[in-house]
């Protein structure tokens, strides 16, 4: 196959995790019902006023691993013309509302997008009320979230990856009819934790122990950090701007 073309622009991510005393339902009731409403507002405004904005927002919540943890409680994503600049201070550091009242202080993660396989995921506005946000279930999602080892070179590491890894899944999701894959790398790999992220779709579990079956070595383990890379499931996602 040949190379996936990225996406346009830039895909902004948050990894999101709770507070010690939080709990993970308080999380995700305040992060649906009191952060998403304003900041899928702020990037209407700002569409309105010809300013910069994310055409998309979705959040994705993580379940529990094999052991019961989660590393992460989920991770927004939104999609921007260009890279939004970095702030001084993680985000929430000074609660602007309750779900940063909730939520540890979080950093952006500027990245490039590469939709491998773009299987039907629609957006599922609410029929009463406000359209959004809404949710959407049905689907068995894993998530890498990719460490490298020390001294990597990210210029063979992402060539492999677009060149050589991202054929060998895409042929193993389309043995056991996986419903999409997308890829995501970091644009400044040296300062952030992850260098990329990939994101596999099933219809259910069975689908993923399918894949783990049938996926095979291809040498991008050269540059991983197996103990490092954290590999999460999700069974919803929540929906700001379609």
């Amino acid at each position: 196959m040949t190379r996936p073309e990225s996406t346009s622009g830039a895909k902004m991510c948050y990894l999101i995790r709770r507070r010690e005393q939080t709990s993970r339902e308080e999380l995700v009731a305040h992060w649906f019902g009191h952060h998403m409403p304003p900041v899928i507002e702020a990037q209407r405004i700002q569409a309105e006023h010809g300013k910069l904005h994310a055409s998309r927002y979705i959040a994705t919540l993580f379940e529990p691993d094999h052991h019961g943890q989660r590393p992460w409680d989920g991770i927004a994503q939104l999609w921007f013309p260009r890279v939004l600049p970095r702030l001084g201070e993680p985000i929430g550091a000074d609660p602007t509302d309750s779900f940063q009242e909730k939520a540890e202080p979080y950093v952006s993660w500027p990245t490039t997008e590469y939709v491998v396989i773009d299987g039907d995921l629609p957006a599922h506005p609410n029929g009463v009320g406000d359209a959004y946000p809404s949710t959407r279930s049905g689907f068995y999602k894993v998530t890498y979230l990719v460490k490298t080892q020390a001294a990597t070179d990210f210029n063979a590491l992402f060539d492999h990856w677009l060149d050589v890894h991202i054929p060998n899944v895409t042929d193993v999701m389309e043995q056991v009819g996986g419903l999409r894959y997308v890829v995501t790398h970091s644009i400044e790999p040296e300062v952030d934790p992850y260098a990329g992220m990939a994101e596999l779709y099933f219809s259910d579990e069975s689908g993923w122990d399918a894949y783990r079956a049938a996926i095979r070595a291809d040498g991008m383990e050269q540059w991983v950090d197996g103990q490092g890379t954290v590999v999460q499931a999700a069974l919803t996602e929540m929906i700001g701007i379609a």
